[in-house]
């Protein structure tokens, strides 16, 4: 009988307790249902006592990042406020078993933290859809994608919640067969399995009830534009329909403008980049296509309440 595959999670404070269940309970399964040790599995924080998730529970740990066990497999996992947590230990770690050969992965927002190692340069990676306007300004040069999860990379990564289970699953039915994934999933009650190739988000088409391809189209167009906005006249021409056409899609289906609309997209881009950067507010607006930060403040305040200068000192 080989001997078990060793995975070592590295927990970070604030991490996805959903994350962190969806990981760990595939791999219990999987050992229940073959009746054999396929896995093992270790918990690794900072200071080498516990680590406290996002939710306020407490997990034990076997030790910290000086005692870290021989692995074939690591994945740090982390939550909300990553960057606060990117420490030099961390950082150091990491690099380290990266020289060792050992293969490492990240969970829900952990890819921020490989990517801050300068591991994933020229790379897919997935993260939680919450920061992905963040990383893409943080990271430049790393592809990320909607996707639930990559793992056709050099380094794993998985967006969090049920898509860490979705990657488990699929590392499963990789070194131990599809018969045994699948019964993992039915243990699991879990019939919607999916693949790599999944997007995180529930359509636009399916969140607001409708199947029309100009109105989906015309979306796409101005998210793929928050740093040079178009005029709504030039999204008409490039879907080949009148400005008015579409006025009255945008009317119809979402009660509003496609100015308003694309307004309300690139304001609640700056929000989370000022809430989740340390870009300056006039990084931010230049960001989201404002050529004036005057008046970038002044929509912002209008729309959220608070200038962009306040709402970043909320966050001090």
């Amino acid at each position: 009988m080989p001997d078990p595959s060793h995975i070592t999670f590295i927990l970070i404070e604030e991490f996805s307790h959903l994350a962190f269940s969806c990981a760990v309970e595939p791999l219990r399964i999987a050992n229940l249902v073959s009746g054999q040790d396929l896995y093992s599995w270790s918990f690794v924080s900072e200071h080498g006592e516990h680590a406290v998730c996002s939710n306020g529970s407490v997990t034990l740990v076997h030790g910290g990042f000086d005692s870290l066990p021989k692995s074939d497999q690591i994945f740090v996992l982390s939550g909300i406020h990553m960057r606060n947590h990117a420490s030099k230990p961390l950082l150091a770690l990491l690099r380290r078993e990266r020289a060792r050969g050992t293969a490492i992965g990240a969970l829900c927002s952990g890819a921020w933290l490989l990517a801050e190692a300068g591991f994933l340069n020229e790379m897919q990676a997935a993260i939680h859809w919450e920061y992905h306007d963040a990383f893409t300004e943080a990271f430049p040069d790393v592809n990320l994608v909607r996707s639930v999860f990559v793992v056709d990379e050099k380094h794993i990564t998985a967006s969090g919640g049920t898509a860490t289970a979705d990657l488990m699953l699929h590392l499963i039915e990789r070194d131990h067969g599809v018969e045994l994934a699948m019964d993992v999933a039915d243990q699991m009650v879990y019939n919607a399995v999916r693949n790599a190739t999944a997007k995180q988000r529930v359509s636009l088409q399916s969140r607001n009830g409708m199947r029309n391809i100009h109105l989906a189209k015309a979306i796409e167009v101005m998210r793929n534009n928050i740093e040079t906005p178009v005029s709504p006249s030039a999204i008409a021409d490039e879907l080949g329909i009148s400005t008015r056409q579409l006025e009255r899609l945008f009317g119809k289906y979402l009660n509003t403008s496609p100015k308003k609309y694309f307004m309300e997209m690139r304001l609640e881009r700056a929000q989370k980049l000022l809430l989740q950067t340390e870009a300056s507010v006039t990084e931010v607006a230049m960001a989201c296509g404002f050529e004036n930060p005057g008046h970038f403040s002044r929509v912002f305040r209008l729309s959220f309440g608070v200038t962009p200068h306040a709402q970043r000192n909320k966050i001090d």
